[in-house]
């Protein structure tokens, strides 16, 4: 079997906007979500900023024993998922067991790990609480979705570090494309704005230590000096095509696409080449049925990392040569959004979705100083109108691995 999969339905929770509207007003008048850490006293950190999620309440999503009872990216994880099924509309169209949850995060419940090993140390093993394992393991947030939507079929978490989100998804098209299931809700979730989360990140010089919010997440700029963390979820309704169609979904765009890789090179650093990169993203194009004659635009991994945007940029090249390269729009809404690690694959799929709907494209803010090796199109400053056919959404993560998903507008 080789069904079509599209999209009917999207939710968000994100440093620029809680719910599709905010995120999407955001994104195009290319307004970022950092700003100091708050969750926590930075005074002997290095790094003190972050992409929080603000205004967030997860009781608008669940009652007071399911939130205390798991952990905030759970929080996240539901009410991403409930925006996208509302969004959808498809419950009830098909059997429980014809629906499945694909969900990513890169490091799970970290906050709940922290308190309950503050618990340990400073009160005893009794008073760990006897919630702790589930609040923290990483396939927790596709669990309580498929309880929430009484989704029975498969209910999968990837764990695939930056690439997780996408993974999630790419998988889930697998899962349609062959007949498993015919709607499954995917995306991914992170909430690891935390004292390890950002100690650990910190100490491996991959965080941006900037003081001024407006020059931090600085993608392919010769100024950046690492990533912004960031945090929240976003939940796509992926569905069979004809039975979309059969009961009148609107449809947002069609997932056609999808490549999965390892560097097998490093457990941090990107293959200086980007042979991973590139083969992931010719695997989507490819499955998308791509053409040079097709007007592409890119939304890059982008982290600010010194590493990471010189290879995506050589990768890029590589892919569709020099030339067509340089005519092809890239950008990174992590300039934005900081890096939601887990997350961001699904949060960049939506704005791939939200660029092929409106005919703009998303920019990479703070982008003034470009570094002579990251000499493409990067969308600089502010958002451009523009149509185009299909979009690619790059997600590269530690160890290596590498996933591209292909997006195109019915």
């Amino acid at each position: 079997m080789n069904r079509r999969v599209v999209v009917t339905g999207m939710g968000i929770v994100s440093p620029i906007g809680n719910d599709l509207a905010q995120f999407k007003t955001s994104l195009f008048a290319g307004q970022h979500g950092i700003g100091p850490i708050t969750r926590f006293d930075t005074t002997d950190y290095k790094a003190s900023l972050a992409a929080e999620v603000k205004n967030f309440n997860p009781r608008d999503y669940m009652d007071n024993g399911d939130m205390l009872r798991s952990d905030p990216n759970a929080h996240f994880a539901l009410a991403a998922a409930t925006q996208a099924v509302e969004h959808s509309g498809f419950l009830g169209s098909l059997p429980p067991e014809r629906v499945g949850v694909y969900f990513g995060t890169g490091i799970g419940g970290i906050q709940t790990f922290t308190a309950e090993m503050d618990k340990l140390r400073s009160k005893g093993p009794r008073r760990v609480s006897p919630y702790f394992i589930p609040m923290m393991i990483a396939n927790m947030a596709a669990g309580m979705i498929a309880i929430r939507f009484n989704c029975q079929g498969p209910a999968l978490p990837a764990v695939t570090a930056c690439a997780s989100g996408s993974n999630a998804m790419g998988e889930a098209l697998r899962a349609i494309r062959h007949g498993y299931c015919d709607a499954i809700i995917a995306g991914g979730t992170e909430a690891s704005i935390s004292e390890p989360g950002v100690a650990g990140f910190i100490n491996m010089q991959a965080l941006s230590i900037a003081q001024n919010p407006d020059e931090a997440s600085l993608p392919f700029d010769s100024r950046r000096g690492g990533f912004i963390i960031g945090e929240g979820a976003a939940a796509l309704v992926l569905e069979e095509y004809e039975h979309a169609l059969s009961r009148g979904a609107t449809i947002y765009g069609e997932l056609c696409g999808y490549g999965s890789t390892c560097d097998a090179h490093h457990i941090t650093a990107p293959h200086p080449e980007g042979i991973g990169a590139v083969n992931a993203m010719r695997q989507a194009l490819t499955e998308a049925g791509y053409t040079s004659e097709t007007k592409l635009y890119i939304n890059a991994h982008g982290t600010g990392t010194p590493l990471n945007d010189v290879m995506e940029t050589t990768a890029i090249k590589t892919l569709l040569g020099e030339e067509l390269a340089k005519q092809t729009p890239v950008s990174s809404t992590k300039s934005m959004t900081g890096h939601m690690l887990g997350a961001a694959g699904a949060a960049e799929a939506i704005a791939c979705l939200l660029a092929l709907q409106e005919g703009v494209l998303p920019p990479t803010v703070g982008l003034t100083t470009p570094d002579p090796a990251c000499d493409l199109d990067y969308v600089p400053l502010t958002a451009r109108p523009a149509v185009v056919d299909m979009a690619l959404s790059n997600s590269l993560g530690f160890g290596g691995h590498n996933a591209c998903l292909a997006f195109r507008k019915l």
